[in-house]
């Protein structure tokens, strides 16, 4: 029943993606052109997801567990540090050249176009190279 529900949840985000026009680079970057052809659609969209956002964590938290797991998995840091500002930098700057944004770019790949399979693998080669260099930081030295 899980992996149901899984398909069901990213076919809904999936076409609210494609409905409200984020898989489409050009619409997004017209978002962020605001001295010249400003499209504040994507404010609506953004809105409506936090309010949706807002009423469904609601209802959620007043469940004791979710319905697949044993406990709720929280995020426990709170610390607005450099690594955090820094990779909402490298994501905000991302998002305003290639016009993608890492959870519209993976139904963009049904459209079949191959700036979309770029965009996703310069992410993963980024996420590599990120967990690759951190872990090298941590290691212990010899």
């Amino acid at each position: 029943m899980k992996p149901l529900y899984a398909l069901l949840t990213g076919l809904v985000f999936g076409v609210g993606i494609a409905i409200s026009g984020m898989m489409n680079p050009a619409k997004v970057l017209n978002f962020f052109d605001l001295a010249g052809s400003w499209d504040p659609s994507l404010a609506f969209v953004m809105g409506g997801a936090l309010i949706v956002a807002f009423i469904g964590y609601r209802l959620v938290w007043k469940r004791g567990t979710p319905v697949f797991a044993e406990r709720f998995q929280i995020p426990t840091a709170t610390a607005i540090d450099a690594r955090l500002v820094g990779g909402s930098a490298l994501f905000g700057i991302g998002w305003g050249i290639a016009g993608f944004c890492p959870g519209a770019a993976i139904p963009a790949l049904g459209t079949g176009r191959w700036e979309v399979a770029l965009f996703l693998g310069a992410v993963i080669v980024g996420i590599w190279l990120q967990r690759l260099l951190r872990s090298r930081r941590l290691a212990p030295a010899t």
